[in-house]
C-alpha cells in the first residue's frame, strides 16, 4: 500500500491522497477539508483523525492551526426511538 492510500479518517474512509488533493486544489484550511471531504465527520466526531488532518494541512502550506478556529468535537450520534422522544417508552 502506498503512502497516499493511507486511511486518515477511518469512520469516513478518507485517504491521505484525498486530503492532499483537496488542500492543493482549494488551498483550504482544516475546517474546509472537513467540509469538503467529510473527514472528521464520522461517528467518532474527529477524535481519531482531527490532529492528523490539522498537521497534514499545515505541512501542505495551508493556514496554520493557531490562526484558525480549530475543528470541534461532536458527540457520537445514537438513534433514539420516537416513543422515547414522545415520553411513551423507556
Amino acid at each position: 500500500m502506498s503512502e497516499n492510500q493511507t486511511v486518515i479518517c477511518r469512520c469516513e474512509e478518507i485517504t491521505l491522497k484525498e486530503i492532499k488533493e483537496t488542500v492543493e486544489r482549494f488551498k483550504c484550511s482544516s475546517r474546509e477539508v472537513k467540509l469538503r471531504t467529510r473527514a472528521g465527520m464520522g461517528p467518532c466526531g474527529g477524535r481519531t483523525c482531527r490532529c492528523m488532518i490539522d498537521r497534514i494541512v499545515e505541512q501542505l502550506g495551508g493556514p496554520s492551526i493557531s490562526n484558525e478556529v480549530s475543528l470541534s468535537y461532536r458527540p457520537p450520534v445514537r438513534p433514539v426511538s420516537f416513543g422515547v422522544l414522545g415520553g411513551e417508552a423507556k
